[in-house]
């Protein structure tokens, strides 16, 4: 029971991450690492109680309505974009770069909330939904770099970024990066996903003082310079701070 629950978990998780687009069987089987047929015959069941949809036309599969009416049930307690959004938006006013809210969620940072900025050269390599390892983009650094020593451990004990997201996000690497953030206390991701788009961020802290959440900033590398990532990462930080407060209120 606990396999096929594990396998059900991961399949949900890789329609989620093809969202909005939807996924093939064979691209779902693949991201969950389940046999094509096995993964067919979990996403049919999801189907027939409604959890996923498949669109007729192209064959991809998609969530369905009962996870948008669970999600809605749940909102109350885990939604926190209605009490970022004001933060998010300011963010992206002042700098002209466009913002975000992403949330952990387990090994990976999910994307809640996005806000374009003014400026008209923009990085695309975030938007609502997107999941990365952490470590790996900017907001997942920012919250892997403020867990105690030993959940960093743990957490390369069992994650091995590089095998997806190449030799620049081995975990000598990124354990560099996380000393850099300790030191300054927001994240940086010097181009390392797409070349040309650099992304900085900072933690926000749960009632408990834990990293649950991050607000981040990505744009063209030339808008990145050593001064601006210095000021970029001071009004994260002051923004960070703020939402944190909110929340554990």
């Amino acid at each position: 029971m606990t396999d096929v629950v594990a396998r059900v978990a991961a399949l949900l998780g890789a329609v989620s991450a093809a969202e909005p687009a939807g996924a093939s069987t064979t691209e779902l089987g693949r991201v969950a690492e389940l046999a094509r047929p096995t993964a067919h015959r979990l996403l049919t069941s999801l189907a027939d109680v409604g959890l996923i949809d498949r669109d007729a036309k192209t064959g991809r599969w998609l969530l369905g309505p009962e996870m948008y009416l669970m999600g809605a049930v749940a909102a109350h307690r885990y939604d926190v974009t209605d009490q970022a959004r004001e933060v998010v938006t300011r963010l992206a006013a002042e700098t002209g770069e466009s913002a975000f809210l992403s949330a952990r969620r387990g090994d990976e940072t999910v994307c809640l909330l996005s806000v374009e900025g003014s400026f008209p050269l923009r990085s695309h390599v975030l938007y609502e939904g997107i999941r990365f390892p952490l470590g790996v983009a900017s907001a997942g650094l920012a919250i892997l770099s403020h867990l105690p020593a030993a959940e960093v451990d743990d957490y390369f004990a069992r994650a091995m970024p590089s095998t997806d997201w190449g030799p620049a996000h081995t975990e000598e690497a990124i354990r560099d990066r996380i000393t850099a953030t300790r030191i300054t206390g927001y994240a940086v991701n010097p181009a390392l996903i797409v070349e040309g788009s650099w992304g900085i961020a900072a933690a926000v802290f749960d009632e408990k003082g834990r990293p649950s959440w991050a607000l981040s900033l990505t744009g063209v590398e030339t808008r990145f310079k050593a001064d601006r990532r210095h000021e970029l990462g001071t009004l994260l930080l002051e923004a960070a701070h703020l939402l944190s407060g909110r929340l554990r209120a």
